[in-house]
């Protein structure tokens, strides 16, 4: 398992690594997949929107970009994570930066874990795996 966070633009966030570390370990298991090489790469809206233009042709903001290079059953992949969005969502959703950065890392799990949130009905099982996850790093 390597899981590594980086920045661009931005400083890395403050967070406890090796919890979530520990966490994300946790949570691929309970979907029987291992965890291999992960980059979270934390941005600015400016870089996310690049990112988005340069690889999925889409011209928004988001507060998160996963590209999934898993292999069996291990994830892997690259994370791209805006703190500009995290800040603004967390403030719209009147939740704290902290729960909100949370939610979005897991988010990328996730994905990883093959969960998606765009078709009928998969936004509440995506919403559903988050809440649960969220509930799980509170008692590590």
């Amino acid at each position: 398992m390597k899981i590594s966070f980086l920045s661009d633009g931005v400083p890395v966030p403050d967070i406890d690594c090796l919890k979530i570390k520990n966490w994300i370990a946790a949570i691929a298991s309970s979907y029987g997949r291992n965890v291999g090489e992960i980059a979270y790469i934390f941005c600015n809206d400016t870089k996310i929107l690049e990112v988005n233009r340069r690889y999925l042709q889409h011209d928004y903001y988001t507060d998160i970009i996963t590209f999934d290079d898993s292999l069996n059953h291990t994830i892997r992949g690259d994370i791209f994570i805006s703190l500009d969005t995290v800040a603004s969502n967390a403030q719209q959703q009147q939740t704290s930066f902290q729960e909100e950065l949370n939610r979005v890392i897991i988010h990328g799990i996730l994905h990883l874990c093959g969960i998606n949130d765009k078709g009928p009905g998969e936004r509440a099982i995506m919403e559903a795996a988050e809440n649960k996850a969220l509930m799980l790093l509170k008692t590590l």
